[in-house]
């Protein structure tokens, strides 16, 4: 199914997400919204609005927005719970652990603010190991959206999907990949573009920063990449990994910490399938920054357009050779 709804230029995910669960809240009556105070925050003020009986504030306490899901679950609800990155996947992890995944429940996790999209607010909002926390518990799927279009394709995945999901977003703009009736499938990566002599895997505001990459390397160098949106981080499509090492040259990009997210998952699988490429992940470094912009953090660490260009680059030198 379809958005049912046309973006322009650029919009942000949250924006977008927080809107379309109210059309989750029409199609299946057990979809319930669970805030920590930040309805506003999450833009999901219109669902509180039109169904005031199926919409919950339980105040500035994650722990008690997770423990509160997981009992709407229990009782057969589709408990949607919104908060910023950070908080619930370090503030309610044990909640998030204990009380949801270990009895594989139906509660959907949404976390915005991920990476560095605060860096402004500094360390303790910035989501960094989101990703190596959440999906380090059985059972929990991780995803992350790349596209406004594709946030809504998987808030609709989640209605009949089986266990519990977290969904890690930025707030940053983002302009619409793919059209709106295209094929979506949790754990099925997208191949965002073809492309023979390297492959960015890559999520969330990345993918856009490696589609104009792959863009100007091709018309710079003639080297033809292949771009990959690994938007379900956890179960990873470990075909499409494969296929993707098999170019020989694989940079595999974050907006998260480099240890324990996307290229840990990618790396592993490349390891474990015996195929030779060059390899690296690019991604927040392993220590706290000063206060930035996001924009300026991206591109410090080499994973905004610039640095994708420049780290494919390196790899291909003495192509040919």
């Amino acid at each position: 199914m379809g958005a049912t709804q046309s973006f322009g230029d650029m919009v942000a995910v949250r924006d977008v997400a927080g809107k379309y669960i109210s059309k989750l809240g029409e199609k299946n009556d057990k979809v319930v919204v669970v805030n920590a105070d930040l309805s506003g925050t999450s833009r999901n003020k219109g669902f509180v609005e039109e169904f005031p009986d199926r919409s919950f504030n339980v105040g500035i306490a994650e722990q008690d927005l997770v423990s509160f899901s997981a009992g709407l679950a229990h009782e057969g609800f589709m408990p949607y719970a919104f908060t910023m990155a950070p908080f619930i996947s370090m503030r309610a992890c044990e909640q998030c652990r204990t009380d949801v995944a270990y009895g594989h429940l139906n509660v959907r996790l949404i976390g915005n603010y991920a990476g560095y999209s605060s860096g402004v607010s500094g360390a303790t909002h910035c989501a960094l190991e989101d990703c190596a926390i959440m999906g380090s518990m059985a059972g929990m799927t991780v995803l992350e959206p790349g596209d406004p279009y594709q946030i809504c394709k998987m808030l609709e995945a989640t209605l009949t999907w089986d266990g519990p999901v977290y969904i890690r977003s930025g707030i940053e703009a983002l302009k619409p990949i793919y059209p709106e009736d295209y094929d979506y499938r949790i754990g099925k990566a997208i191949i965002a573009r073809e492309g023979k002599d390297g492959a960015f895997i890559c999520s969330g505001i990345v993918v856009q920063f490696a589609l104009e990459a792959a863009e100007r390397l091709y018309a710079e160098t003639g080297a033809d990449i292949r771009v990959i949106d690994m938007h379900t981080i956890k179960p990873i499509d470990r075909e499409a990994v494969i296929a993707a090492a098999r170019t020989g040259r694989v940079i595999a990009a974050q907006d998260h910490n480099i240890i324990g997210g996307l290229g840990y998952y990618a790396a592993a699988v490349i390891a474990e399938s015996g195929i030779p490429t060059k390899f690296r992940i690019l991604g927040c470094p392993d220590h706290f920054v000063p206060i930035a912009t996001a924009p300026y953090l991206f591109h410090k660490n080499e994973y905004d357009t610039d640095g994708l260009v420049k780290n494919m680059e390196a790899m291909l030198e003495n192509r040919g050779e």
